[in-house]
């Protein structure tokens, strides 16, 4: 995925700050190699993954995918709740290759701490979770230069636990979701 690529897949919507900052992470500094379990940038310019649930233009235009969150098509994506303009504050959520919606993270910052849990979300249709099985973990191969990075250039601490983020995130956010996709979408 190219700079531009990034830029379009926002289309009218500035790309955040914390976002083009990660994406020149990736690209000087991780390259082809993981930072973080499962995440890497992605752009479906179709939607064809959200057209499985609507083709509503108001839908398609409230949610802006941009990375993969796991290696079998999850993706992660801004929600434009109420029509909110400004990336930076959008909620984070969560659509299951296998189905399943979910607000992971009340907005980027937090969602770039949970990747420093260099785990892949687990998304079902109830329920979404990072759980790693520390006995069989291995470490993304720049999740170290990820993290430090993170708190030099940012200022965002790792974490070891990222559920209460998820916690969080969902008590404020995941009843409102479910319901504004069940205007497009009846699972």
């Amino acid at each position: 995925m190219t700079e531009e690529d990034l830029i379009e897949n926002f289309q009218n919507y500035e790309v955040p700050e914390n976002l083009m900052a990660l994406f020149m992470f990736v690209n000087q500094v991780s390259g082809q190699e993981y930072f973080s379990d499962g995440f890497e940038f992605s752009a479906d310019k179709e939607k064809l993954g959200l057209k499985t649930y609507s083709t509503d233009e108001l839908f398609l235009n409230s949610i802006h995918e941009f990375a993969n969150a796991d290696g079998t098509g999850s993706t992660y994506a801004f929600w434009l709740k109420d029509n909110i303009t400004n990336l930076e504050n959008a909620p984070i959520v969560v659509f299951g290759s296998e189905g399943g919606y979910h607000v992971v993270a009340k907005n980027l910052d937090e969602l770039l701490q949970i990747l420093t849990f260099d785990c892949e979300p687990m998304v079902g249709w109830d329920e979404v979770y990072y759980y790693k099985n520390t006995d069989e973990y291995e470490p993304s191969r720049k999740i170290t230069e990820y993290r430090k990075w993170l708190k030099k250039e940012l200022s965002i601490d790792s974490l070891d636990n990222a559920d209460p983020i998820v916690q969080s995130a969902q008590n404020e956010y995941q009843a409102s979701f479910k319901a504004w996709v069940g205007n497009f979408y009846d699972d």
